[in-house]
């Protein structure tokens, strides 16, 4: 039995709504003489099975081994090209494609005069929709025609077509430069996280002045402004200014308010301005302006003219729940918030297909975070668990490192001495191996290393003592990033004063009032 995750037939027929499958058959029988042809019989089994078994494909002998690959090579194409022909009328994306294949078969068959018609009308609603790479690919197909299809206004027309070209190329190089970098900014995040020393800030800094250095940022359109954004709120995020992260997330997110068509062409580029904005604005602790935009994201994905399909709904859920328990964690209010688990889960199920495991993971620590700040440190172990158990997770290595540390806090409360020796001995390997030990791990693994030899009498100055090391590292710009995954400062309080940390956290939260 073959790993139905990786067979691209199944997933894709697994991924089909029921009107997808119902246009899928009508389609196919136009394409054949019987509805009981081997590649829909294929398709009938594939969308009943639950996993993908070859057996199970073979056994009723109409389809045989020898046919199997280029059967599903053929009913693949075939889904695709069912779906392709339903696609909903508003997408512009493939309303000028259409075009410029019809231009193509005017072309082809010598009708040049309506050919150029049909280009010169979907280039003008390329250009509007900022579809800039759609409307350089029409230019040149126009160059190509107008040097076959001769007219006395060549000299003119030439000349005008050589100027879009030029236009056109300049923006899409400086959107392609400007979307590079912000790609291989965003790689160095998933893999190393935040900035751990002055060489690899002056790196970072270096690196993407260089690659902005000759560019005009006044003569910038939507798309180019977009992918500026985008590359300086990396760059920000991996020298932890956040105040700039939110500067940059702020440009973007209210880049697509003031066009708000583009909202709903690019959808994802705006769910995902949106979620960097809400990141921002929680490691700046703006609570106010988080509640707002968090509602306003919400009210504009339920709006009917937002677009819906499994890529945007997995986004949607992903970034709207995420900040959901973000907004919960900043508040302090973790009993009010341990409803949205069981709602995350189904939908982490739902939306499975689409969800990579770096993301998962992070419910996983943000729902661990909830259960710790509701004193329910057992539960809080098993979320963090999955994280640590997790062999394939290759990327955020500041999210394992934070989810070992929890998980000893959390074994500390829970008064499990021996579990929580082995466990400091196995994150200490573990963050020496991820050359991630810095001061705040050094010290909390000390401070705990430290708690079981001590006098009952003396434990609270311990405490004392700690907090006020903590409040110092946290002013370390290289440390603070530690206090981002796990506020170790209002855990300390709470064990000072004898109180619970959700308090303290509503408490602090009342009193910063932004």
């Amino acid at each position: 039995m073959a790993n139905h995750q990786k067979d691209f037939l199944f997933v894709l027929i697994k991924s089909l709504s029921k009107s997808e499958k119902r246009q899928f058959k009508i389609f196919a029988s136009r394409l054949e003489t019987s509805s009981n042809t081997k590649f829909i019989e294929l398709f009938n089994i594939l969308d009943k099975s639950e996993v993908y078994d070859e057996k199970l494909i073979l056994k009723n002998g109409l389809i045989k081994k020898v046919q199997l690959s280029n059967l599903k090579s053929y009913l693949y194409k075939q889904i695709l090209v069912s779906i392709r022909l339903n696609i909903p009328s508003q997408n512009i994306r493939y309303q000028l494609r259409e075009q410029i294949d019809f231009a193509a078969i005017l072309y082809n068959k010598g009708l040049y005069k309506q050919s150029l018609k049909i280009l010169d009308k979907t280039k003008q609603q390329a250009i509007e929709n900022d579809e800039k790479y759609m409307a350089f690919e029409i230019v040149e197909f126009e160059k190509l025609i107008e040097s076959q299809y001769i007219t006395r206004s060549i000299q003119g027309r030439a000349d005008e077509l050589v100027i879009q070209a030029k236009e056109l190329n300049y923006r899409n190089t400086i959107s392609s430069k400007l979307s590079n970098l912000s790609l291989q900014l965003y790689g160095i995040m998933l893999k190393t996280g935040f900035v751990k020393s002055d060489e690899e800030y002056k790196y970072i800094d270096d690196y993407f002045n260089k690659h902005i250095a000759h560019l005009d940022q006044s003569k910038f359109e939507f798309r180019e402004k977009y992918w500026f954004y985008n590359a300086n709120l990396w760059r920000s995020f991996l020298v932890q200014d956040f105040l700039s992260c939110y500067k940059y997330a702020y440009k973007w997110v209210n880049l697509f308010y003031d066009n708000k068509n583009m909202i709903f062409l690019n959808p994802v580029f705006f769910l995902k301005g949106n979620h960097y904005l809400l990141e921002s604005l929680f490691m700046l602790k703006y609570k106010s302006n988080f509640k707002k935009y968090l509602e306003l994201l919400e009210e504009t994905i339920n709006d009917p003219r937002f677009p819906v399909n499994d890529n945007i709904a997995s986004l949607s859920f992903l970034y709207l729940y995420n900040n959901k328990l973000n907004y919960h964690i900043l508040e302090g209010t973790f009993a009010e918030s341990e409803y949205l688990v069981p709602v995350i889960l189904n939908k982490m199920k739902i939306h499975s297909e689409h969800l990579d495991e770096h993301h998962e993971m992070m419910f996983y620590y943000k729902i661990a975070c909830i259960y710790f700040g509701n004193e329910k440190y057992q539960e809080c172990i098993v979320y963090l668990e999955k994280i640590i158990n997790n062999k394939n997770l290759t990327m955020r290595e500041d999210l394992m490192c934070f989810a070992r540390i929890l998980c000893l806090i959390a074994h500390y409360e829970l008064g499990k001495d021996y579990y929580l020796e082995n466990q400091l001995k196995n994150t200490y390997k573990f963050l020496l191996k991820m050359n991630d030990l810095h001061e705040v791990q050094k010290e909390i693994i000390r401070f705990l290393k430290n708690l079981s030899n001590l006098y009952p009498s003396d434990i609270k100055k311990e405490f004392i003592k700690m907090r006020e090391r903590f409040i110092e590292l946290e002013k370390n710009t290289y440390e603070k990033r530690a206090f981002l995954y796990l506020d170790i400062i209002s855990w300390l309080e709470s064990k000072i004063e004898n109180r619970k940390i959700s308090d303290i956290i509503k408490e602090k939260a009342k009193l910063i009032n932004r």
